[in-house]
Formats: structure tokens, sequence, C-alpha cells
């Protein structure tokens, strides 16, 4: 679907060889035990009934054509199709289940490229917002979801899965943001097309009500046997920080991160800000 000058190339995966490799790449990622893991036909059933499975693929892998192929894997991104009732807007809108991104390719984007390629495919063909959730201890996540991306944040899942086997969830209750995605606002327009710098932001005029920190620390906490409880302190501290923030009509509509990594979510009342959400 979309190529730049640089030997990464997205589109959408075709056939079972390249949803394996989803499988795998989720795997890699994650350390699912095999009950946790989306198996290869789920991907394939999520594209067939209107999902999607936008896949990254390196070319210049050694004996791999320019098209890419399940060999050159190097990131996906999973959507399935849900709906919402009448009075939250456009009924249709697709969930973003899964981004994943192999070890060796992190940090170049690919994040940002493969939500983009997800955007473009999902406005042809009419849908105007996306959801997905993510873990609120993961800064790195949030950054991409909400600064890089312009989603926002009003809604707080405590333990949304239950019990999980992946490793990056440090034994902690799967707490989840809901991160919303109106693809064609003229705040994500703003922001995708690289214009939500000072000027944007002195249009808009909001005022941050409320910030919840997440120290940098947080993932040396997740994986040590010793200070997992303090990072336990911090997911339930800001849990509670965040429902009555929710309860009391705040959003989540900006994420910084310090001189020292911590993230900083930023909150006001979503109303001050009416191109974030074209329902408000």
């Amino acid at each position: 679907m979309t190529q730049t000058a640089d030997p990464i190339l997205i589109r959408s995966c075709q056939g079972r060889e390249e949803f394996e490799a989803c499988v795998q790449l989720q795997i890699d990622t994650w350390g699912y035990d095999p009950a946790d893991l989306i198996p290869n036909r789920s991907f394939m059933l999520a594209q067939k009934i209107g999902g999607q499975v936008m896949g990254a693929f390196d070319t210049q892998q050694p004996g791999v054509p320019d098209q890419g192929n399940a060999t050159s894997l190097v990131g996906y991104a999973l959507a399935i199709p849900g709906i919402k009732p009448k009075s939250e807007g456009p009924e249709g809108y697709l969930h973003s289940h899964m981004l994943a991104v192999s070890a060796a390719y992190r940090n170049r984007g690919l994040g940002v490229r493969l939500k983009l390629a997800q955007r473009e495919e999902a406005l042809s063909r009419g849908i105007r917002r996306m959801e997905w959730t993510f873990d609120p201890l993961e800064i790195k996540n949030a950054f991409l979801n909400i600064h890089k991306l312009g989603a926002i944040i009003r809604r707080y899942y405590p333990d949304f899965y239950g019990v999980s086997s992946s490793r990056l969830q440090g034994g902690l209750p799967t707490d989840r943001l809901v991160a919303e995605w109106y693809l064609d606002s003229p705040h994500v327009m703003a922001v995708v097309e690289g214009k939500a710098g000072a000027e944007y932001r002195i249009e808009e005029r909001y005022k941050i009500q409320e910030c919840i920190v997440v120290p940098a620390s947080i993932y040396q906490w997740k994986v040590s046997d010793k200070d997992r409880e303090r990072a336990a302190a911090v997911q339930l501290e800001n849990r509670g920080r965040f429902q009555q923030a929710f309860a009391r009509g705040l959003a989540v509509i900006g994420f910084e991160r310090d001189a020292e990594g911590n993230g900083i979510y930023e909150l006001t009342q979503l109303a001050e800000v009416k191109s974030r959400i074209p329902s408000v």
C-alpha cells in the first residue's frame, strides 16, 4: 500500500504463510503461552470480515523479492471490525487489537507507519474511527498513541484481560486505557501531517487541569521481583486518578516525556478542545 525510499514496505498481509509469520512475531514480542495466542486463522478471518492485517516487510533481506513476503515480515498491525451505538456517532469502526515490531526494527518509526497505513486503508472505505487499548504504564506506547497519532483517552478498564502470560505485563493486572482515534478530525489531520506544533496548539488554547505521571523506572520495576510492588503501587494510584478524572469529564489530550524520561499524561475538559473529536 505504502512505500517510501527506505526498504520497508507496508501492505496488507496475504496468505497463510504471512499470517503465520504474524503469529510468530506475536510470540517473539509478548512471549505468550499457547493458550493466549491469537492463531493464524483469526488473522485470516479478521481480514475477510472487514478488519485489517497490515504488514511491514524488509525488502532488502537476502533472497527477498521487492514485494516482500512472509520471511521478511518485521511488523504488523491487526484490527477487527466493530459496531458502536448510534448515540456514539458513526456505527462502524475498527478496533486495532495488536501492533508488533521485531526487536531489531524498533525505534525506527515503524509503529507510526503501520498506524498511518491502517488510517489510510480505513478512510478509503469510509471508516472514520479507530480504537485500541494499551497499558497505561507503557510510556512509549502512550507517546505514540497520543503525541504522534493524536488519539484522545477518556476510558479506563481495570484488569481488562485478566491474567496474562505476557512477559511485558510483569505479572501486574492488565489495566488498559482506550485510545480513540478520529481519523479525519482536524486535530488528527494536523498531527499526522506534522502541523501540530506551537502555532496549532496556540490556536486551540486548552488549559491542562491535571497531570498523571508514570516514572521512567517503571519498566525495570515490572520485571524485578524486588521492585514489582513499586510498579503495582504506581498502577493502583494512577488507576484511581484516571477513574476520578474521567468521572469528572476530563480526558487525556496530550502526553509528554520530561528530561528524565518520565511519562506525563495531560488531561483537560474535552469540550474545550473542539477539534479533538467530531461529536463534541
